[in-house]
């Protein structure tokens, strides 16, 4: 048995933080700046992340390899069962010849590769997020984008900042709800105050993706359909959320948004049509897929802004097939008879307690069967190749170098898995956040900072939920501040740092078939994560005083 000590350093809050942040310092450091692969700069930081937990935190060697066992399982399933079969499901689109016929299709929308990302990262990614979540959005779009032409580094980076806006409400509100359940506060109020703060986000962030792809004549030359997105999304999300249903929000608005801008363009076109030029040349190969069949696009046609029909509803039916599938087994009674087939237990040999006392909740571990979005990713996969007409066997070797491409993805994703649990059942996540909390009312401003940290070292926004929550509300009692604003501030602020979370920096490099480059991309997104969660927090903070009457 291990009972947390938070301060172990002298019984100080902050000597202790000193060395709880050192996981993460190496973590970032070897990526970001020695530029080590992915799988190395994780193991090793498993490895300082389990000495900080011996000889700071005095948690037992089989405590602390419980914990990383655990963490390891767990970025197996479900974290890389997503990816894998979502990946397999564009390998088949792709080696069939499908995906070229996909983008001749989007050329008909708009011949302009910007304007492209907005739908597809944006819009397309929304809805992704508000049906499945857990990197499912970057993985998907990652190796669209890729097919589009982007540059694979480029397209994984557009594809990680995409997906925040909609996170605080994605896979049908998991983060708002798992909110609600560890702070005790009414899950309409959280609703409504996230929704009075993401929206913002919303707004700029596909003017962010068209500066990623094509800089500021980018900016000239298509903000129109970046305002229409952005502005569609934000006045959607923050209706929905306040005066309709917290489930729906990213559904609708994001339906919403991609309707705004096909709109648009019935009746404006960029003043300078056409792919940026930083996007020219060969597509290069994603995660094992094929750069397309030439026989195949002959066959269907090769005009690309008059693909035929029948070729194009195909092309189109593997992301129809996702978007209905996942719809329908996230519908309550769906959720609730799937859910009979979890399997929850204990993890074996590992006995915790936190600082009252009380086993913390990620001892439980649940084998998702049914209701893991990564199964049903499977089934879509299923029906996709009986639709192109992939034969099993043909399928199944697809599928079989889709592992092989991504192998050591899946010992990235399970390595920081492993750190993140490390961290928190021994407490060194718990020391850093509530060392923060000794801020006073300026903890508003840090608040969203707390979410962002949760985030990155878990890579879920449902997780630094789950882990921050009831510090938040405990920490606003203390400083004179709503428990609402804090609590929502914490999912907002989160948001911001799925971009830079190991975890789905490692989804998006193996997405696009760059394995042990998650130090480039991470170089592309830490600048704009940083930027949007500091204007998070000043949000906060003026929602704390001046603008406090937005808090519900």
């Amino acid at each position: 048995m291990y009972r947390q000590v938070l301060d172990p350093v002298s019984h100080s809050l902050g000597l202790t933080s000193i060395f709880a942040i050192l996981p993460l310092a190496v973590l970032f450091v070897l990526l970001g700046i020695v530029r080590m692969k992915a799988h190395w700069a994780a193991l090793i930081t498993l490895g300082v992340a389990i000495i900080v937990a011996l000889a700071v935190y005095s948690m037992p060697i089989g405590q602390a390899a419980n914990s990383a066992a655990e963490g390891a399982v767990f970025g197996l399933w479900p974290i890389m069962w997503i990816v894998v079969n979502a990946l397999w499901i564009f390998n088949m689109t792709d080696a069939t010849g499908y995906f070229g016929v996909l983008r001749r299709s989007f050329a008909a929308i708009s011949d302009d590769m910007r304007v492209q990302v907005v739908v597809i990262a944006f819009c397309f990614g929304a809805l992704l997020e508000a049906l499945a979540g857990f990197g499912t959005p970057v993985a998907i779009c990652g190796v669209m984008l890729v097919g589009l032409g982007v540059h694979p580094v480029k397209a994984a980076a557009v594809s990680l900042v995409a997906d925040t806006a909609p996170v605080a409400f994605g896979a049908i509100g998991i983060p708002i709800t798992t909110l609600a359940q560890v702070t005790g506060l009414p899950t309409h109020h959280l609703s409504q105050m996230v929704g009075r703060q993401t929206p913002f986000l919303a707004l700029i962030i596909p003017f962010v993706l068209v500066f990623m792809v094509d800089g500021r004549r980018g900016l000239r030359e298509t903000w129109p359909v970046a305002f229409a997105a952005g502005a569609a999304f934000a006045i959607t999300q923050f209706a929905i959320s306040n005066y309709v249903s917290m489930e729906l929000t990213d559904i609708i608005a994001s339906l919403v948004s991609a309707g705004a801008v096909v709109s648009l363009l019935r009746v404006w076109h960029p003043s300078a049509p056409g792919t940026p030029a930083a996007t020219v040349g060969r597509r290069p190969a994603i995660a094992g897929g094929s750069t397309g069949d030439a026989a195949f696009e002959r066959r269907v046609g090769t005009e690309p802004d008059k693909p035929r029909t029948p070729e194009v509803l195909k092309a189109f039916a593997p992301y129809a097939i996702i978007v209905v599938v996942l719809g329908l087994t996230s519908l309550h009674p769906v959720q609730n008879q799937l859910e009979k087939a979890t399997s929850v237990f204990n993890w074996p040999g590992l006995h915790v307690l936190n600082t009252k006392g009380k086993a913390p909740t990620s001892e439980e571990f649940k084998f998702t069967w049914l209701t893991a979005a990564g199964t049903w990713l499977l089934v879509s996969g299923m029906l996709t190749a009986l639709v192109l007409r992939v034969r099993p066997r043909e399928a199944l070797r697809i599928y079989l170098r889709t592992l092989d491409r991504i192998k050591w993805a899946l010992l990235t994703v399970c390595a920081v898995l492993a750190v993140a649990y490390v961290m928190n059942l021994s407490g060194q996540t718990t020391t850093l956040g509530t060392w923060a909390a000794g801020a006073g009312s300026f903890f508003a401003f840090l608040s969203p900072l707390i979410g962002w940290f949760g985030t990155a070292v878990t890579g879920s926004d449902t997780s630094t939920n789950s882990l921050f929550g009831a510090l938040q509300v405990t920490a606003a009692h203390k400083a004179g501040l709503s428990p609402t604003l804090l609590a929502a501030a914490n999912s907002s602020g989160g948001v911001m740092a799925k971009m830079v979370s190991p975890q789905n920096l490692a989804i998006g490099a193996a997405a696009v078939g760059l394995a042990g480059c998650e130090g480039d991309i991470l170089r592309r997104v830490l600048g704009w994560s940083v930027v949007l969660v500091l204007l998070i927090a000043l949000l906060v903070l003026l929602q704390s005083g001046a603008l406090s009457w937005m808090v519900p």
